[in-house]
């Protein structure tokens, strides 16, 4: 389980240090940096598929997508006493991002290029990454450790052995230096991130892919997009928690019964409403009842991930049906640690009555986010080491 996520100069994220725990909801007003800090955790688990550098691409590069205020605030200005005023910089530019779980800890840190080096100025460059065991980064917990291309790897014996000293600037060592006989650590650990969830806006108009009838095999991961939800519904019937499934329709939509058609391996969903001589198809239902079973399936998932993270999930939701979603929150997060992220104020208090619910409230100020009721003396131990 994941303990801590440290974020540094990404957006609005100057210098945030989230404290975790199994179920975790992240609230605030628009744009306190709640979308933010979302894009982060996408960005760390593209580093286990290799993909970081290409996603910072797509949001401008990292000369857009790094904090714009000054290095430092004095406490005169955080007071009002004195503008916001540029600086002379002390520090490279870096954009750093990392967790810590009960097991191992992480964290990259991205810089620019030498002026002119490549056609490809605009590419972040990986600077240092760092493996440890444990919550807190120490010299003694030290298990992988990379500086520009070399890469170090602690043996058994506690010495350290050069992995290599090739290593390109935009190859993470979580994807080309992981290794199950001299690192598996960071294999593990790989895998481990390559199975995170990020669930965001599943798609419900009429040319939804979840509303079209689709060639179904056996589906224990909901797809992204949702286009394999009856042969998901279908799966779990058959392999997970079926009366959990039917428990979270009819928590919903009492009388209610939710079945997967299928016709020569094209299935399709259908809704049998108490009333109604026939099942409704996908097509026939409303977005927020699409929507909501589309969350059923991916939390009630039989193979379920080490992290699960939903952006928003009460959209085009009536809010009669956010107590049955946080109850089913509540029930996945058994299971799987769960980052909720959200602005709607029935999902939040309804799920601020699960007992297990950790609740983070973001704010900004000064453009920086912040979590209420925190200071840097009340923040998760974190340690930026030095390029």
């Amino acid at each position: 389980m994941l303990t801590t996520i440290a974020i540094a100069n990404y957006r609005s994220l100057r210098n945030l240090v989230v404290p975790l725990q199994r179920l975790n909801l992240i609230t605030g007003p628009n744009g306190s940096g709640k979308s933010n800090f979302y894009r982060a955790l996408r960005l760390l688990a593209d580093i286990a598929q290799g993909r970081v550098i290409p996603s910072l691409a797509r949001e401008g590069g990292l000369p857009s997508t790094l904090w714009a205020g000054p290095e430092v605030t004095g406490r005169a200005v955080q007071r009002g006493d004195y503008p916001v005023q540029g600086t002379v910089r002390q520090k490279p530019v870096n954009l750093r991002l990392g967790f810590a779980s009960t097991e191992y800890g992480y964290l990259i840190d991205l810089g620019l290029p030498p002026p002119a080096s490549s056609a490809f100025g605009l590419d972040p460059e990986i600077k240092r990454e760092c493996l440890w065991h444990g919550a807190v980064l120490r010299p003694a917990t030290l298990i992988a450790d990379r500086r520009g291309s070399l890469v170090r790897i602690r043996a058994e014996s506690d010495d350290w052995r050069l992995a290599t000293d090739g290593l390109a600037p935009f190859d993470s060592m979580m994807t080309h230096v992981a290794d199950p006989k001299s690192t598996p650590e960071l294999l593990s650990l790989r895998e481990a991130i390559r199975a995170w969830r990020f669930y965001d806006h599943f798609r419900t108009d009429v040319d939804a892919p979840a509303r079209a009838p689709q060639i179904g095999t056996r589906t224990p991961v909901l797809g992204h997009d949702g286009a394999d939800l009856a042969a998901a519904i279908e799966t779990i019937r058959e392999i997970g928690d079926e009366q959990a499934l039917a428990a979270a329709i009819e928590d919903a939509f009492p009388g209610n019964r939710v079945t997967a058609m299928n016709e020569a391996g094209r299935f399709a969903i259908q809704m049998e409403q108490h009333g109604l001589l026939r099942p409704l198809s996908a097509a026939e239902l409303s977005d927020g009842t699409l929507r909501y079973l589309l969350l059923v399936a991916a939390l009630l998932t039989p193979r379920p991930p080490e992290l699960m993270v939903l952006n928003e999930p009460e959209t085009s939701l009536h809010p009669d049906l956010l107590p049955a979603l946080a109850r089913l929150i509540a029930r996945a997060a058994e299971r799987s640690q769960l980052v909720v992220v959200t602005h709607s104020l029935p999902l939040i208090a309804a799920l601020r009555h699960q007992p297990e619910c950790h609740s983070i409230e973001l704010e900004k100020k000064l453009g920086e986010t912040r979590v209420i009721g925190t200071n840097e003396l009340g923040a998760p131990v974190w340690h930026w080491p030095g390029r």
